[in-house]
């Protein structure tokens, strides 16, 4: 299965250290990302592979939300399916 991410915050240094640092520690791969800084607001958005996880959707998302919190940013996730499906033209 793979997820989207998405990061947004005030820019500061780290965020992207800290994100990819878990992923690889729960063996996610990112398969593709894209990063901006606009008006000073951190970007983010990952498409994470799933498959070899030792870690489920479900733990991903607290993990995250915990992460987020220690940053001062906001990350979310979502299926690449239900993300696909909600921006389809």
């Amino acid at each position: 299965m793979n997820a989207i991410i998405t990061v947004v915050g005030s820019d500061k240094v780290g965020i992207i250290a800290k994100v990819s640092q878990y992923l690889s520690e729960h063996k996610i791969n990112i398969a593709d990302i894209t990063q901006t800084i606009l008006s000073g607001n951190f970007v983010m958005m990952m498409m994470v592979e799933l498959s070899g996880a030792d870690v489920d959707i479900a733990v991903l998302r607290k993990s995250m939300d915990t992460l987020a919190e220690e940053m001062g940013v906001e990350i979310n996730i979502m299926s690449e399916k239900v993300f696909s499906a909600m921006h389809r033209v």
